[in-house]
C-alpha cells in the first residue's frame, strides 16, 4: 500500500529536483548560465508547491510528488510539478498511486484540468494525458551550409503586417488544437503575447524575421529571438506555407534558423512544437532536435474525459 505525507521541509527534495533539471538541460546543450537561469525562474514559484513523500505502509520513503493549483486560471488548472519514484522501488504501483493522489488533490481544490511537464520518458503512466506541446532543442556547433535552392532574406516592412496577422491566426489555432484555451481565450493570449514579444515590429532588438524563397518565390517565414536564454535562440516560428509543404523545405527552414542562431552568437536553437503536429515532431526528431520537456494535460475529474 502506498501512502502520502506532505512535507513541512522540502529542502532535500528540492536539491534532488534541481539536480535532475540541471542534468536534463545540460544534456539538451544548454550552458551553465542558461541552465541556472531556468532554475532561478523555477525557484521563484516552488514555494507555492505542495510536496509529499511517497511511502510504503511501513514508512519507507520511495519517492516524492509535488503539486500546485495555479490561481487566476479559468478554469482552474492544477499541475504535477514532479513525480519521482526511486529506481529500486519502481514498477511496484507507487507511480500510479502518486498520479491518482495528485489528480484527487488538485480536483479537490477546484482544478478542472491537470498539467504535467515530463523531463524523461514515463512509459504508460501518462498515456491518458494528451500531449499539449514539446520544448525541443539542438546544439548548433557552427553555421550550417544553406540548403541548395533555398535562400533566406530579411522580411520587409511591406511584408510585416500580413505576416503578423497570419502568425496570430496560426498561434490561436495551435493553442486551441492543443486544448490549452478556448478560441476567445487563445485570441486574448495571442494579442498579449505578441505585444510583449515583438513590441517594435521589425526593429525589435535581438529579433530576426526572415522570408524563405525558392526560385525567387516566397515559400515560408522565420521568427527568432536571440539571447532568449544565455547562448540560446528561441524559434517562435519556422514556417513553410502549406502549398509548398512536402518538398523538403522543412529542413531548409531549420537550417535557416540555425544559421541565424549562429550569426547572432548563440549556440543552441530551441522552440516549442504544439501537440497534434505529428509531422513537425517527426521532422524535428529526424534532424536531431531532442525533447527537453513535454507538456501533457488531462481533464478533471477523470470521469469527465
Amino acid at each position: 500500500m502506498t501512502e502520502f505525507n506532505v512535507l513541512g521541509d522540502s529542502t532535500e527534495w528540492q536539491k534532488d529536483f534541481e539536480q535532475r533539471l540541471r542534468a536534463a538541460y545540460t544534456a539538451a546543450g544548454l550552458g551553465a548560465t542558461a541552465t541556472e537561469r531556468v532554475l532561478s525562474d523555477m525557484r521563484a514559484g516552488v514555494g507555492d508547491w505542495t510536496v509529499a513523500a511517497i511511502t510504503e505502509a511501513d514508512g519507507t520513503r520511495v519517492g516524492h510528488v509535488a503539486v500546485v493549483v495555479a490561481e487566476g486560471d479559468d478554469p482552474p488548472a492544477g499541475r504535477i510539478c514532479d513525480l519521482r519514484v526511486d529506481a529500486r522501488h519502481a514498477g511496484q504501483g507507487h507511480e500510479e498511486a502518486a498520479r491518482d493522489w495528485a489528480e484527487r488533490w488538485c480536483a479537490e481544490r477546484g482544478a478542472r484540468r491537470l498539467d504535467i511537464r515530463l523531463m524523461e520518458p514515463a512509459g504508460e503512466l501518462f498515456d491518458a494525458y494528451g500531449v499539449r506541446g514539446q520544448l525541443r532543442a539542438r546544439h548548433v556547433a557552427s553555421s550550417p551550409e544553406p540548403v541548395e535552392g533555398v535562400t533566406a532574406r530579411p522580411m520587409t516592412q511591406a511584408e510585416y503586417p500580413g505576416w503578423l496577422a497570419s502568425e496570430k491566426r496560426a498561434y490561436v489555432g495551435d493553442i486551441v488544437r492543443a486544448g490549452a484555451k478556448s478560441p476567445e481565450g487563445a485570441a486574448r493570449k495571442a494579442d498579449d503575447d505578441f505585444a510583449k514579444l515583438i513590441p517594435e515590429g521589425l526593429a525589435t532588438p535581438d529579433t530576426t524575421l526572415l522570408v524563405l524563397e525558392a526560385e525567387g518565390e516566397p515559400i515560408g517565414t522565420g521568427w527568432l529571438k536571440h539571447g532568449h536564454l544565455p547562448g540560446a535562440t528561441y524559434g517562435y516560428s519556422l514556417h513553410i506555407d502549406e502549398r509548398h509543404r512536402g518538398k523538403g523545405y522543412g529542413r531548409a527552414a531549420m537550417t535557416a534558423g540555425e544559421r541565424a542562431t549562429s550569426a547572432a552568437g548563440d549556440s543552441v536553437l530551441m522552440f516549442t512544437v504544439w501537440g497534434g503536429n505529428v509531422v513537425a515532431m517527426n521532422l524535428y526528431t529526424s534532424v536531431g532536435y531532442r525533447i527537453v520537456e513535454e507538456y501533457r494535460s488531462l481533464g478533471l475529474p477523470r470521469s469527465a474525459v
